[in-house]
């Protein structure tokens, strides 16, 4: 992966910097650049909000902002986030990704893939197949690495909620791109104590339950 670095949109997180190196299934090298997938009202800018402050506590510069344009409830949106151990300078969107991350099953299709990396990832919230999410996405076994958690299931049990985005915090976690203890002081910071516990508990479900296939 070639070194790039980039300037911080939401807000500046200027930290000392470490190394991301090798992860649990890849390796990821200076820059890991995220795109989320969502709808319009299910938290899709704030997963990649809390997944920027999460890697700002382990020393990354961070970037997190959504796609431009008014976000209408139930349409698709994205939204970015981008984690360096170099400051921020870049000014565009994600266009080439190392990871997607979708939170709403019914947006899968070949489009989300549009410029992930070869051998990037893919993590998704699916209840079904391996089978059926690879002919959703229109690839096969091995074209990319394929993360499946169960988000809304597990939701709907802890939440009470179809709300995903702190579950697919999960995927990230999973493939070593931030720890959980940074993840659950990120949730922690950004809701209320009652409120956070559940998303606590949700994400650690999440994280047991992720499987790569």
């Amino acid at each position: 992966m070639e070194k790039r670095s980039f300037r911080y949109y939401w807000c500046l997180m200027y930290i000392n910097a470490g190394f991301i190196g090798e992860i649990e299934v890849g390796v990821f090298e200076l820059l890991v650049e995220i795109r989320w997938h969502s709808r319009g009202g299910q938290g899709g800018w704030t997963a990649s909000n809390l997944a920027a402050l999460a890697a700002s506590y382990e020393g990354k510069y961070v970037q997190s902002f959504p796609a431009f344009g008014p976000e209408r409830s139930g349409a698709p949106i994205m939204a970015f986030t981008r984690i360096s151990d170099e400051p921020v300078e870049i000014h565009s969107m994600v266009y080439s990704p190392d990871i997607v991350v979708v939170l709403d099953y019914t947006l899968l299709s070949p489009s989300i893939l549009s410029g992930l990396k070869q051998g990037g990832f893919i993590i998704t919230n699916y209840t079904g197949s391996e089978e059926q999410v690879f002919s959703s996405l229109g690839i096969k076994k091995g074209d990319y690495r394929v993360v499946l958690i169960p988000a809304s299931k597990l939701a709907l049990e802890v939440l009470k909620s179809k709300i995903t985005n702190t579950a697919m915090l999960a995927g990230i976690v999973k493939i070593g791109v931030v720890k959980i203890e940074s993840v659950e002081k990120a949730i922690s910071e950004r809701f209320s104590k009652p409120v956070a516990e559940k998303n606590i508990l949700l994400v650690r479900r999440a994280l047991e339950e992720a499987r790569e296939v």
